[in-house]
């Protein structure tokens, strides 16, 4: 699916992104790309980004360690949501930092360039709580769905 904000190239690479960053960390991550949300409050839009995680990755890893990045590029509005697993580990300083960073990045335009680096510095910091150990079963898809 194309949208105006990237193309198809930009899309088949964050695909690409997503498989890279989850080759080191059995975590999981996905992006969904949300344009249906017509909504001024935050908090319209982080409900409807916990039903798209609740539907795309919630008790879905074994060791409940997705993450999703919840996109609205009109509204230049991002949530990142992590299973719980994650939460045990991961700290919220590095989810808030990672949110503004991109959305910093959004507000220039830098949709695909700020939507990659985040991808790509999950996979990071994944891979340290996170690391393969014997093998590492792809659980959940890595391409980006959209509403």
């Amino acid at each position: 699916m194309m949208n105006r904000f990237l193309t198809n190239q930009q899309i088949d690479s964050l695909v690409e992104a997503i498989k890279s960053a989850e080759q080191h960390s059995t975590g999981e991550i996905r992006v969904h790309i949300d344009s249906t949300t017509d909504s001024t409050t935050d908090s319209k839009t982080a409900e409807a980004a916990f039903e798209v995680f609740k539907e795309l990755c919630k008790d879905k890893t074994e060791e409940k360690n997705a993450v999703l990045f919840h996109v609205n590029f009109e509204k230049k509005y991002l949530t990142i949501i992590g299973d719980t697993g994650i939460h045990e580990k991961v700290h919220q300083t590095y989810w808030d930092h990672l949110h503004d960073y991109i959305t910093a990045e959004f507000a220039k335009g830098h949709f695909y360039q700020a939507l990659k680096s985040a991808i790509l510095e999950t996979g990071l910091e994944l891979k340290k709580h996170f690391p393969v150990k014997g093998e590492n079963h792809n659980e959940l898809p890595n391409e980006i769905t959209f509403s």
